[in-house]
């Protein structure tokens, strides 16, 4: 098959970063956030309001949606 011009969602894992704050815009842990460890497969986030910590699996992705991408692409 020949690749062609299409528009492409392009998805990758956020790097955590203790310190950090983010905003989640949607999902069961949409709101403010304060990143306050990050390991190899978790990260803790506290909440600014009630200071209560939460530790989960690694879930966010940064995406991106590019127009006019050769798709599929060449590896």
């Amino acid at each position: 098959m020949a690749a062609s011009v299409h528009t492409v969602h392009f998805f990758k894992t956020f790097q955590f970063e203790a310190g950090q704050k983010i905003h989640i815009i949607d999902g069961p842990r949409r709101g403010d956030w304060l990143v306050v460890e990050v390991d190899a497969t978790h990260v803790t986030l506290q909440c600014p309001i009630s200071k209560k910590q939460f530790r989960w699996p690694l879930f966010c992705y940064f995406s991106e949606t590019k127009t006019d991408t050769v798709w599929p692409a060449a590896e």
